[in-house]
């Protein structure tokens, strides 16, 4: 007998709520990836609500705190295509759509929940390197993602509080020291803007290492999604080793059961033979 089955935050159960093996491969890579950026924004509305910081300081941490919940935002409608019961995905995936509404206050507090549930679902697994070895593609792009974020974020932040009110410096409004990180760690290196003292020059090198590293990863990637094989082609690669190898194991026991046969065949004609033999042993004493 069948029953239902559904799916809530990687866990599959049925009518009975009988947990299944799939509960024990844990949270996937952009599980953790959306509750370290839940952590993360966390601290952001943290600091917003009850740091002192300048206005400009301030209007980089919304800027931030936008773009995480862009994020969020693309995540949970990407869920919502891909389940197959969008009405069960909505029921139990709403706080995740709350959490994503930016400029609310009040409603970011709902990322508190993304990280318990997530924190959940960790203690359920019992491990995390199984899931993130698994699903190594997913879990490159979760760390390029977290990455590109934390790079960004960091390096926008310090800039502009070192170079504000510094004498000649350019970069000091939130939207300079943005654009001033995204020329950075890209290498273009426009000029337009740039740090004039010592720690924005230490900076800027942490900078431009990490974005260095940063694409040196992704052209490594891409160059691992066009020249390894994909899941398909390894799956049926799979299918046909697996093949093979039953054929020859049905092949050595179709040879096994003829020599059975034949020992057989021999073992009965010395069965014969030798009640042949009784038979004329026992008519010579009579």
């Amino acid at each position: 007998m069948t029953t239902t089955q559904y799916s809530r935050n990687g866990f599959y159960y049925d009518r009975k709520k009988r947990w299944s093996l799939k509960a024990l491969n844990g949270p996937s890579p952009f599980d953790l990836a959306m509750m370290i950026l839940s952590l993360f924004s966390v601290i952001v509305v943290l600091i917003l609500t009850f740091g002192n910081v300048d206005a400009e300081t301030r209007r980089l941490l919304l800027f931030i705190d936008l773009s995480i919940c862009m994020i969020f935002m693309s995540r949970f409608f990407y869920g919502l295509i891909k389940a197959n019961n969008k009405k069960f995905y909505l029921q139990h995936h709403w706080i995740d759509f709350v959490a994503s509404i930016p400029a609310i206050e009040a409603l970011r507090i709902a990322r508190v929940f993304q990280i318990l549930r997530v924190i959940r679902l960790i203690r359920v697994s019992r491990t995390l390197i199984i899931p993130l070895i698994r699903q190594r593609k997913q879990t490159t792009l979760a760390s390029l993602l977290l990455a590109m974020v934390f790079i960004l974020t960091t390096a926008s932040i310090v800039i502009l509080l070192v170079e504000a009110g510094t004498e000649g410096a350019n970069i000091e409004t939130a939207e300079q020291a943005i654009w001033w990180t995204l020329v950075t760690i890209s290498t273009v290196g426009y000029g337009d803007y740039y740090p004039v003292s010592t720690v924005g020059h230490v900076v800027g090198a942490l900078v431009i290492m990490s974005g260095v590293s940063f694409f040196g990863v992704i052209s490594g990637y891409m160059a691992s999604v066009f020249v390894a094989p994909d899941d398909h082609e390894r799956s049926e690669n799979n299918k046909k080793e697996i093949k093979f190898e039953l054929e020859k194991a049905l092949l050595r026991m179709e040879e096994n059961q003829q020599q059975m046969e034949q020992n057989q065949q021999v073992m009965l004609a010395e069965i014969s033979r030798l009640r042949e033999e009784l038979n004329q042993q026992n008519k010579t004493r009579e």
